[in-house]
């Protein structure tokens, strides 16, 4: 059977495949992290099997039982005892005891099995000792000695034993009653579970069934998911060029996209600089026009003041003082009234825009924008030069494709698969054969099982209807040889549970002592190892088995022991439902390499790639012609202009004084006036004034803002522009150089980068089936259920249960010494009396309220005195 499971496995490892390890480990650091591939889910079987039994409301019982087993034996599993003897081989302590190191492991385990020993020794007693004294017992009471004498002793407290007797008798008796309940549900609880076996035993065949068919189907979809790899290298081989072209630019791009975007910003920077070229000489000529109207208005408006302020009436101090001074005061500030700004000093730049216009004619920017079109090719120009390694490495994938299909036709993985199954099926057979001699042994093993608790259940019919009618019958009137029938009754039966539990007492016992050693060396040597593991350290001991096998499951297997496969891990690994290849470490024993040698095709990847040689020399990325234009920008005098005289003028204001300001003022002392001609004839001045500042200072103050800000353009584009045009020339022929003569690093980089790439999804496939392998594919969980299952059975259903009727019945067995001994002592106050004792004063009896009370007459029996003293 693992012989077929092993062929299985190492089908599977045949078509997963491996990448031999061949770069160093700084190289494979240094790989970058390849496109992440999506092989989908490894199709998985559902198995039914739920290896977990919990037992109910008799988990209680069950738990009582360990604590009293812990008790018993409170000692740790004896791994190192266990250990030696497997190693003597069991035999060699039986035949050379005498031996030293023999009698210390006799010693070792007498002493770890104290307390069964102790326990198993009291059994023994009582099964000897229990029936020797009923015989001597029943031998006494012959001889009317040990309470067979059928007298009763009257005394003052006789009604408070009886009743005391009769509560310490129900109490034993309940108690027994609930030893043989717990025995009974133990026994039923077995053949329930036993009939429910069937159930775990199908599930476990059914999920190997599972395991059967869903392992070839794995296979073929690792074997298929090879396409998803495949088209994913296709797919990037079919854009190399936006892939590796791609990066290259980037990398490239770094240098060059500063140089190319200097130039472009400096051909902007011709535009701007014609422009502001234009509103200067535009502005220019505005203002010195301007200034000229301006001057002579201003001249005509203080012309006119002058000769308004010469009227009488702004003289006269005598007739009218304040008038007066209000004109004085708008005489003296006539001077004010003078245009600020003097532009026809200011040189025209006519030459420098003439210079420009004539630069512009030739579209820098489109030269520029050609370079940039031409460096945005590089994917295309890879695309061209990259056509040959595309279509080799096409063909090296359909050979891999080929290779990896033709490993499911070289093995017979169906047949055996359709082998296993059979097998699986004859086992289930044969399982199902054997249930009906399975339910005939549990039915004469529940037959046994009921007949012993029957015996304690006479016995506690004998008490429980015995305290029933010695309580109904009972007649505080009664003297001892009066009682009724119904009281006697209830004496003869407890005389008869004393009878049966003699006989019976003895057999509970024996039966109680075998199960208790069996039962209880089987859950503290077994069972309860198995739950902590330290069962599998036994078992996973190097040497144990074999004194030349380190593992002997390896060592049985594959001829390795040292190979690190235990139970242990073999368990766990199951438990956890990995895949068998893991769990069996078959990795470690079939060199799957040599059926599939990916690393080859690596190799030849790798030297396709290496043969790659991308000439970029076709890119141009400015040509003469935008050279000498940005060349000639730098020498249109643009720099020589005399930009602090333009700023000092504009600087300036437009006038000396603010017009607005000075016309409201003039208008405010008018108002002073009296009215008439004078204050008219102001007003009329103050309204010219506003006039003249809307109409031509404001048009002005525009102009000059926009000259303003030209000049200040102009002087920060002419701000060291020789300089300027002379980096952003060297900064081009830098990138130029480096894409022509030293592109060569760059373009091994990337392409090293790409062909990791394209290595990459092969390394991610190959790992992935071992991923798969190890956690997916053939999950043996089954194999950790069968094992579970069989504990279930083993400890859960059998042991558990063995144990818990063996407490119940030994409860039965140990109270049944009290229930002798108060059934004995409660008989003298239920039956009737042959005797009883005569008082000759009969106020001291206690039937001494009844009148005329004549015992010689009533009762005739009463006749004699006991014979004993101390009777």
């Amino acid at each position: 059977m693992w012989k077929i499971g092993l062929l299985l496995l190492f089908w599977v490892l045949l078509t997963s495949g491996e990448l031999q390890q061949e770069e160093t480990e700084p190289e494979r650091r240094s790989q970058p992290p390849s496109g992440k591939l999506d092989f989908g889910y490894v199709p998985q079987g559902v198995y039914q099997t739920l290896a977990y039994y919990e037992p109910g409301v008799i988990g209680i019982l069950f738990h009582m039982v360990h604590a009293f087993l812990y008790v018993v034996q409170p000692n740790p599993f004896p791994e190192d005892l266990i250990i030696k003897v497997a190693k003597d081989k069991f035999g060699a302590v039986q035949s050379e005891y005498q031996k030293p190191e023999n009698i210390v492991l006799t010693l070792q385990a007498i002493y770890y099995e104290t307390g069964f020993m102790v326990c198993a020794v009291l059994g023994l007693l009582f099964m000897v000792l229990l029936p020797l004294a009923g015989l001597f017992f029943c031998l006494c009471r012959c001889c009317d000695n040990c309470g067979g004498e059928m007298h009763q002793r009257q005394r003052k407290n006789a009604d408070c034993q009886r009743g005391l007797l009769t509560t310490l008798l129900f109490a034993t008796s309940l108690v027994i009653t609930a030893g043989v309940l717990c025995a009974y549900a133990a026994n039923q609880n077995l053949s329930s579970q036993l009939k429910g076996m069937r159930r775990l035993v199908s599930s476990n065949l059914r999920d190997l069934q599972s395991f059967t068919n869903e392992t070839p189907t794995q296979i073929d979809y690792l074997i298929a998911q090879y396409a998803t790899a495949k088209n994913k290298v296709i797919s990037d081989l079919d854009n190399v060029g936006p892939l590796l072209g791609g990066k290259i630019h980037e990398e490239l791009g770094k240098d060059v996209c500063p140089a190319m975007d200097g130039a472009l910003n400096m051909a902007g920077a011709m535009r701007e600089t014609k422009e502001a070229l234009e509103n200067v000489s535009m502005s220019l000529e505005v203002l010195q026009e301007a200034t000229g109207k301006l001057h002579f208005n201003l001249s005509l408006v203080r012309f006119s003041l002058n000769r308004t302020l010469s009227d009488p009436g702004c003289s006269d101090e005598d007739s009218d003082a304040t008038t007066a001074q209000l004109c004085r005061s708008i005489r003296s500030s006539l001077a004010q009234l003078h245009v600020s700004a003097n532009f026809t000093r200011l040189p025209d730049v006519n030459n420098q825009l003439e210079s420009v216009n004539q630069l512009l004619k030739t579209d820098l920017s489109n030269i520029i924008q050609k370079g940039y079109s031409s460096f945005n090719d590089t994917p295309g120009i890879v695309s061209d030069q990259m056509r040959n390694v595309v279509e080799g490495a096409r063909g090296m994938l359909d050979i891999i494709g080929t290779n990896i299909s033709s490993f499911s036709k070289v093995f017979p993985v169906h047949s055996t698969m359709a082998n296993f199954t059979n097998f699986i099926s004859h086992t289930h057979s044969k399982i199902e054969d054997s249930y009906p001699e399975i339910d005939q042994m549990d039915f004469y093993r529940w037959i046994c099982c009921i007949g012993l608790c029957c015996m304690v259940v006479l016995i506690l019919a004998f008490n429980f209807l015995a305290i029933l009618c010695g309580t109904i019958g009972y007649d505080k009137h009664a003297s001892p040889t009066t009682r009724g029938c119904v009281s006697n009754t209830g004496g003869t039966l407890l005389m008869a549970g004393v009878g049966f539990s003699f006989l019976f007492s003895w057999i509970l016992m024996g039966v109680v002592t075998a199960t208790f050693l069996v039962g209880g060396n089987v859950e503290k040597l077994v069972c309860e190892p198995f739950h902590t593991k330290q069962l599998f350290k036994v078992l996973d001991t190097p040497h144990l088995v074999n004194p030349e096998w380190r593992n002997f499951i390896p060592g049985y297997m594959y001829n390795d022991s040292d190979l690190d496969l235990t139970v242990e891990s073999l368990y766990s690994n199951c438990k956890e439902n990995r895949g068998i290849y893991s769990a069996m470490r078959l990795d470690k024993v079939f060199n799957v390499t040599t059926f599939l040698n990916s690393s080859l095709y690596t190799k030849e990847v790798g030297k396709m790639f290496n043969d790659v040689k991308i000439d970029l020399r076709v890119i141009v990325l400015l040509e003469s012609e935008g050279k000498q234009n940005l060349i000639g920008f730098s020498e249109t005098g643009v720099d020589r202009i005399n930009y602090a005289a333009y700023l000092e003028e504009v600087n300036k204001g437009v006038t000396q004084v603010d017009l607005l300001s000075y016309a409201n003022e003039l208008e405010a002392q008018t108002d002073l006036m009296p009215k008439g001609p004078l204050q008219t004839s102001l007003k009329g001045h103050a309204n010219s004034l506003r006039q003249i500042h809307s109409q031509q200072v404001i048009p002005m103050e525009q102009a000059m803002s926009m000259l303003n800000q030209s000049i200040r353009l102009l002087e920060r584009t002419a701000s060291d522009l020789p300089n300027k045009v002379t980096d952003i020339l060297a900064t081009i022929e830098a990138a130029q150089y480096l894409i022509s003569q030293n592109a060569t690093q760059v373009v091994n980089q990337e392409t090293e980068k790409y062909k990791q790439t394209i290595v990459g999804y092969f390394r991610q496939y190959i790992e992935w089936v071992r991923t798969s392998l190890t956690m997916e594919v053939a999950a043996c969980k089954p194999f950790s259920n069968i094992v579970d299952t069989v504990e279930i059975v083993a400890c859960s259903f059998l042991v558990d249960s063995l144990n818990t009727f063996w407490f119940g019945l030994g409860c039965c067995a140990l109270f049944l010494l009290p229930s002798i001994i108060l059934s004995v002592k409660l008989a003298k106050f239920y039956r009737r009396m042959d005797t009883e004792d005569v008082y000759d004063d009969i106020e001291t009896i206690p039937m001494k309220t009844i009148l005329a009370y004549d015992t010689m007459t009533r009762f005739p029996r009463a006749s004699a005195p006991p014979r004993h003293i101390d009777w």
